[in-house]
């Protein structure tokens, strides 16, 4: 016959007591952390002193994160096993939030940016920004440069010379805003061959700048490199699908090289 604990509690209070789950008690049961205690005349199991004791500590140590694979021997083990166990966990531990913590670092500076562009680019958008570009031009230009550094890093520095010469040019950068003011535009408007072609002269006024760098990778998918870094965002206006596609008929027609993308 099953002996009765006098004092003891159901699954439920003890549970309430230790801070925990019915769940989570019957779990560490699964895991051989806590015995099951014997059951009453009434069929119910009743939960002592030490079963809440060993509760307490079961659930201590898995909040602290050591695995549920190891407390039973941490808890049964002698005082110097004891120590030297958590000593373990504790550099497990340490390990863990240092890792945590360079990752919210990594975080912090990808919300600047610093993460995934070199301060050169940074100051290039900062310079649009103070040639007043709108916001949203200024983020799809941050997002091509990310893209650029990830697909041909090598050609990187000479693009942003390129940018940098640009907005030296206040024509160029006129050019440009009635580029992004023509985003509104239907894509048969004649005003896009009127632009296409302001764009393609000043552009060819300075052809040195055309040219790709001599350690430019050249390769089967340099094609589909140049599509995803030179339209981006294309897909938000059909008017600068065609003005993009008007202006590199009119470099390649002039003998630029650019990829067919």
């Amino acid at each position: 016959m099953t002996g009765h604990r006098p004092g003891g509690v159901t699954i439920g209070q003890a549970a309430a007591f230790a801070d925990v789950t019915v769940k989570t008690v019957r779990h560490y049961h699964r895991h051989g952390l806590l015995p099951e205690p014997p059951r009453d005349g009434s069929g119910y199991r009743r939960y002592g002193s030490d079963d809440l004791l060993r509760l307490v500590q079961v659930r201590t140590l898995a909040t602290a994160g050591v695995p549920l694979s190891r407390i039973a021997a941490l808890l049964d083990a002698g005082p110097e096993q004891f120590a030297a166990a958590l000593t373990e966990v504790e550099r497990r531990l340490t390990e863990r939030i240092e890792e945590l913590i360079a990752r919210r670092d990594t975080l912090h500076r990808v919300a600047d940016d610093r993460a995934l562009l070199p301060d050169r680019a940074l100051a290039v958008l900062e310079r649009m920004t103070a040639l007043g570009f709108t916001p949203d031009y200024v983020a799809g230009q941050r997002e091509a440069l990310v893209l650029f550094r990830a697909l041909a890093p090598e050609g990187l520095d000479h693009f942003l010379a390129n940018l940098e010469h640009r907005l030296d040019d206040p024509e160029y950068v006129d050019l440009i805003k009635r580029g992004v003011a023509a985003m509104s535009w239907e894509p048969d408007d004649p005003r896009l061959d009127r632009l296409a072609a302001a764009f393609a002269a000043k552009l060819l006024a300075h052809r040195e700048l055309l040219e790709a760098p001599a350690d430019s990778r050249v390769g089967p998918d340099t094609a589909t490199r140049y599509r995803l870094i030179d339209h981006h965002r294309e897909g938000h206006s059909p008017a600068w699908v065609r003005l993009n596609a008007l202006v590199e008929a009119r470099l390649r027609a002039a003998g630029v090289p650019l990829p067919h993308g």
